[in-house]
Order: structure tokens, then sequence, then C-alpha cells
């Protein structure tokens, strides 16, 4: 399963491309905002950072307009995402731009049937929003379940990528079911490394090693 991370702070981006686990990097106006910085030169520099897929998301509503936003950002760098609503103004726009051999990233995903018409309109990837369908009492997972399901019956291209991830189990339970990918933010990566037993364990060993009175350098 590919990792991005969903953040525009360039500071966690390159800490995450130095571990080897970042593949790619989501963005949308929220986290733009908060990064207080200038759309275009922040999504610069992050296309800059990784060579995978970089979310750049549209603010239009009308396909049209939409176009025009697409035809500005994915000059940006080749390997800028495009990131389109699940509308059907943003699924116009996903078919001409993946027509056009441009990535699309369709996100606000929140039904296995918009997954499906997402496929169907030749989206690169699809982001179904995880926890935000917990939020609101659904099963979140079940969603993923649905999709790969569908996916796989009919062989479909688009990658899953799994959004508003909120903790470690929905990473674990996104793996297990074979989505393709899971988007996060650095903290919730990062917070894949801690263990218990892994920190007691390396207390343990350094312990010892006191005792013998060595230096490796």
């Amino acid at each position: 399963m590919k990792f991005f991370a969903d953040t525009a702070e360039i500071d966690d981006i390159k800490e995450m491309a130095a571990t080897g686990l970042l593949d790619g990097v989501t963005t949308n106006p929220s986290l733009i905002a908060k990064s207080g910085r200038d759309f275009m030169e922040v999504t610069r520099e992050i296309c800059g950072l990784t060579d995978g897929p970089v979310s750049a998301e549209v603010v239009a509503l009308d396909h049209p307009t939409m176009m025009k936003e697409a035809e500005i950002l994915r000059k940006i760098a080749d390997n800028v995402c495009i990131k389109v609503p699940l509308t059907i103004d943003g699924l116009k726009t996903c078919k001409a731009l993946t027509d056009d051999g441009t990535m699309v990233n369709v996100t606000l995903c929140f039904s296995a049937n918009q997954a499906l018409l997402a496929a169907k309109a030749g989206a690169t990837f699809v982001s179904p929003f995880v926890g935000r369908h917990d939020d609101n009492g659904s099963n979140g997972m079940d969603l993923i379940r649905d999709i790969r399901t569908i996916y796989d019956n009919y062989l479909f291209d688009t990658e899953i990528l799994v959004a508003s991830v909120r903790h470690a189990t929905h990473v674990l339970e996104s793996a297990l079911i074979g989505a393709d990918v899971m988007t996060a933010p650095p903290a919730v990566i990062k917070g894949l490394f801690k263990h218990i037993l892994t920190d007691k364990g390396i207390e343990g060993f350094l312990k010892d090693w006191e005792t013998t009175g060595q230096s490796i350098v």
C-alpha cells in the first residue's frame, strides 16, 4: 500500500521523504489555508520533494472553470494530480483530463456508487473519506470493502486512496482490505512507529550496553 502525506507543511513532507515512506502528497484548500502560504508556491515546492503524485485541488464548481484551473495547475510540475469533487461537473472534468493523460484524484467520495462513477469516468484515484464516514455513524471501512469488491469485479484501474485517516487502525484495516493508497497527516504516519514493546526493548538494550563500557564510535 502506498503512503501519501496529507499536508501542505514543507518540513513535515521533508521528514517523511527522508524515511523512504513517502509515495506522494495530498493537499486541499483547507490545508493550504492552514499553511498560510501561496497556493501555487507551496504546491511547486511540494512537487520538488517527491516524485510521486501531488494532488492539487480545483476550487471551481463548474466544468469550464475547473478545466481552466486544471490547465494552470498541471503546468506546475509533471507529477501534479488534479483533484476534483465527486459531482457531475467534477466527473466531466475528470474524463476530459484523464483522456488527455493527466492524473486525476476524485475526492469527497462517500458511497460505493460514487466510487463506481469515478472509475467509469477514468479517475486515477478515488478518495473515500473514512473518518468523516465514521463521524456520521457509519463504518468507513465497510465503504472501502465495497469499493474494493466492485473495482475487482470489473478490473477498474482506478486506485482506492483512503482519505480522512484518523488513526493506526484505519491504516491497518485499509491494508488488510487491499486499498491501493492511504493518505494521512504526518502525525498519524509517525504514530505507526510507536509500540510500547519496541520502546522497552530499546531501553533494555541500552541499559545492557552501558554495562559493557564500550563505544562504537
